[in-house]
């Protein structure tokens, strides 16, 4: 089973993360920087719902199972 990272979206006038759901990194060796910049890309295809709606979507930390 692979790590569970938490996917918010960012309301930029008051700051505040709205969580919309998860992702989950399937690779079992760490890829460092290069693992966040795919799952990020992963959760912008899964949860944007429009191109403007893709820079307000972020990952959080790790979800312990």
């Amino acid at each position: 089973m692979g790590k569970a990272y938490k996917v918010y979206r960012v309301d930029y006038l008051t700051k505040m993360k709205i969580p919309i759901g998860t992702v989950t990194e399937r690779r079992s060796k760490p890829r460092g920087i290069a693992s966040q910049i795919g799952l990020m890309k992963l959760a912008r295809k899964m949860f944007a719902q429009s191109p403007e709606d893709q820079f307000r979507i972020v990952i959080g930390e790790e979800q312990v199972a």
